[in-house]
């Protein structure tokens, strides 16, 4: 099933406000100043990291992966909407919170530590 990023946006309206921004063919998802869902040619795909990953494995989804000048390249950190999730929207927004606070866990993370003068 093919969505645009607008659409995407409004499935996730139970997260609060969801800004879009365009990128690379696609479009970012955005709650809370960071990007938790990624749409790529019509495909929704949600941030994950190794704790969360493994209910996608479950669900049959995979990670992202496109093609580079280099070769076949796989962004683990993105993985494909379970579509049954599509007719779930209690379900749909439970994932969706998930993958708003790995992606608040990793920008906190990623965030220099400030050093004592």
């Amino acid at each position: 099933m093919a969505i645009g990023a607008e659409e995407a946006s409004e499935l996730f309206r139970e997260l609060g406000e969801v800004r879009v921004r365009r990128m690379f063919g696609g479009a970012g998802l955005y709650h809370d100043g960071v990007m938790f869902a990624l749409e790529a040619g019509g495909v929704l795909y949600l941030k994950a990291d190794e704790a969360t990953a493994e209910a996608f494995r479950a669900e049959g989804s995979e990670p992202l992966s496109y093609q580079a000048s280099t070769g076949r390249r796989t962004m683990a950190s993105y993985w494909r909407l379970p579509e049954r999730l599509m007719d779930e929207p209690d379900e749909l927004a439970a994932w969706a919170r998930r993958s708003a606070a790995v992606a608040r866990a990793g920008a906190a993370a990623a965030r220099p530590k400030r050093r004592r003068p």
